[in-house]
Order: C-alpha cells, then structure tokens, then sequence
C-alpha cells in the first residue's frame, strides 16, 4: 500500500507561481509512474501532468505546457509539480497519483491510477 500526501497549494496572485509536492511512502517510488490532476468544482477530475517511474519521460496537458513542469526525486520519494504563470482558470483542487509501471511508462486517464493522495487547493486571484 502506497500513501500520498500533496502539499504546497494555496493562494496566489495571477502570473505567480506555486510548487506542489507529493510525498509517497514505500520503498520502491522509481517503479511507480506519478500524476497530478485537478478537479474543478462540480466538474470531473482532469489530467494534468505525468512522469515515468524513472523521471525520463513527461507528459502535459494542453492548457499547461510551457507553464507547468512535473519532476521527481526518486531518491526523496516525492514528485513535484512547479506552476507558473498562474492563471485564474488553474483555481482546482490538485490531486497526486500514483501505480506501480515500468520505468518508461506514463498514464493520463483517473482509472488508470491505484493510489491518490487527499489533494491540495490551489486558488489564483485575478
């Protein structure tokens, strides 16, 4: 059993930045592909960004390349997510994910992820 635990959120102004963490229990993190998503209000949860177990290889949704930068530290067992440019539209509920993968794999839908960290708000003003 792998826990998560996200930190890092609050509250910013528009063009500002925010660095999440998520924090993984266990002793094999290089063998677990790592996501962070975010969930607006009455809204379905939404892919954000991913990383393979062994940080080689990122993947992004549209709306926040070039903004945002997933990364890892296999060695500290935690994956980041660095946030810039921050816009009001980012205002979420960001969740971190985790499921044990082959070093080179990522994974972008809910469904495919086992473990879920209790999310962090993160909430830009205009």
């Amino acid at each position: 059993q792998v826990q998560l635990v996200e930190s890092g959120g609050g509250l910013v102004q528009a063009g500002g930045s925010l660095r999440l963490s998520c924090a993984a229990s266990g002793r094999t993190f290089n063998s677990y592909a790592m996501g962070w998503f975010r969930q607006f209000p009455g809204k379905e949860r939404e892919f954000v960004a991913a990383i393979s177990g062994s940080g080689s290889i990122t993947y992004y949704t549209d709306s926040v390349k070039g903004r945002f930068t997933i990364s890892r530290d296999n060695a500290k067992n935690t994956v980041y997510l660095q946030m810039n440019s921050l816009k009001p539209e980012d205002t979420a509920v960001y969740y971190c994910a985790g499921r044990q993968s082959t070093v080179y794999s990522f994974y972008y839908r809910p469904y495919e992820y086992d473990y879920w960290g209790q999310g962090t708000q993160v909430t830009v003003s205009s």
